[in-house]
C-alpha cells in the first residue's frame, strides 16, 4: 500500500483529489436543499463540450471548459430568473444540447485521441504540479466564500423572499455561487472526468442527509465521505488501471447505499 506514494504523480492524485473532496460538499450541500441536482450534471455536460472545443481546436481543454462552463452557467441563471423558466426544463435543455453540441464536434474534428478518454472519466496521470497550485488556490477561494456568506445562502435556501427583505443581494449572489460551481467542475475534470463530477459534487451530501443531522453536522459527514472515496477510488483506480473517476463516484455510491440501510433500521 505504502508504495504508491512513491510514484509522484499519485502524490499530486492524493493532494488535488483530496482538495476536491473537502471543497465539492461546500457547494454540493446547497445545491441538494435547493433541489437544484441537476445542475452540477448539467454543468459537467457543458464541461465536456468545452473538452470538445478545446482539443478540436487545439487549446487547452481546461482553459476552454471554464470558458464554456462560466458563460453558460451564468446564461442559465439569467433566463432562469428572467423568463421564469421552471429549473429543470432549462437544465435539461442546456445539458441535451451541450451533449449534442460535444458528439458532432467529436464526429466532425480528427484531433481526437485517447486523451479525450482522461477527460471524460478522469485520469490521475495527467495531474501535474501546477494542478496543485490551481485547485489549492481555488479551493481556499471557494471556501472562503462559502464560509463568508454562508448565512447569506441558508437565508436564501429556506426563504429567498425573507433574504430579499432582509437585504441579500439575492441575483449577484446565485451569480456567484453557480460561478463557484462552474470553476471547480473545470478544474476537477483532469481527476474525476466530466462526465462524473457532477455525481461528485451531489451524492457524498445525499448520503450525509440520510442521518438527519444539522447543517454543519450534515456538512462534516458529507466530507468526510467525499474524502474517503477520492482516498479510496485513488486506490482502487492505481492497482487495478480503472479510470480514478469511474471508482471514485461507485464509492460514493456505495457509501450512499449503506448510509439508506443504516437510516432505514434507525
Amino acid at each position: 500500500m505504502v508504495e504508491i506514494f512513491q510514484y509522484e504523480f499519485m502524490q499530486r492524485a492524493f493532494i488535488v483529489g483530496g482538495i476536491i473532496g473537502f471543497v465539492a460538499p461546500f457547494l454540493g450541500i446547497f445545491i441538494v436543499l435547493n433541489r437544484y441536482s441537476m445542475l452540477a450534471d448539467t454543468l459537467a455536460h457543458i464541461s465536456l463540450l468545452g473538452v470538445a472545443s478545446g482539443i478540436a481546436i487545439g487549446v487547452s481543454p481546461t482553459a476552454t471548459t471554464l470558458f464554456a462552463v462560466l458563460s453558460l452557467s451564468i446564461f442559465i441563471e439569467y433566463l432562469r430568473t428572467r423568463y421564469q423558466f421552471y429549473s429543470d426544463s432549462l437544465l435539461s435543455l442546456f445539458l441535451s444540447v451541450s451533449l449534442s453540441l460535444s458528439i458532432v464536434i467529436v464526429s466532425l474534428s480528427d484531433n481526437f485521441n485517447v486523451s479525450l478518454l482522461s477527460y471524460l472519466f478522469g485520469s490521475i496521470l495527467t495531474l501535474k504540479e501546477s494542478d496543485i497550485w490551481i485547485v489549492g488556490i481555488t479551493g481556499f477561494g471557494i471556501i472562503s466564500f462559502m464560509l463568508f456568506r454562508v448565512h447569506h445562502l441558508l437565508s436564501l435556501t429556506f426563504d429567498s423572499e425573507i433574504a430579499k427583505v432582509s437585504g441579500v443581494k439575492v441575483a449577484i449572489l446565485n451569480f456567484s455561487f453557480l460561478s463557484l460551481v462552474a470553476i471547480l467542475i473545470a478544474f476537477s475534470i483532469n481527476i474525476i472526468g466530466s462526465l462524473l463530477i457532477g455525481a461528485m459534487i451531489v451524492i457524498p451530501v445525499v448520503s450525509a442527509l440520510q442521518y438527519r443531522q444539522g447543517f454543519f453536522a450534515t456538512l462534516l459527514i458529507a466530507i468526510i465521505f467525499s474524502i474517503f472515496s477520492v482516498f479510496l477510488g485513488l486506490i482502487i483506480s492505481f492497482f487495478f488501471s480503472i479510470p480514478s473517476g469511474a471508482t471514485i463516484v461507485l464509492n460514493s455510491a456505495i457509501i450512499f447505499l449503506i448510509s439508506l440501510l443504516i437510516n432505514r433500521k434507525r
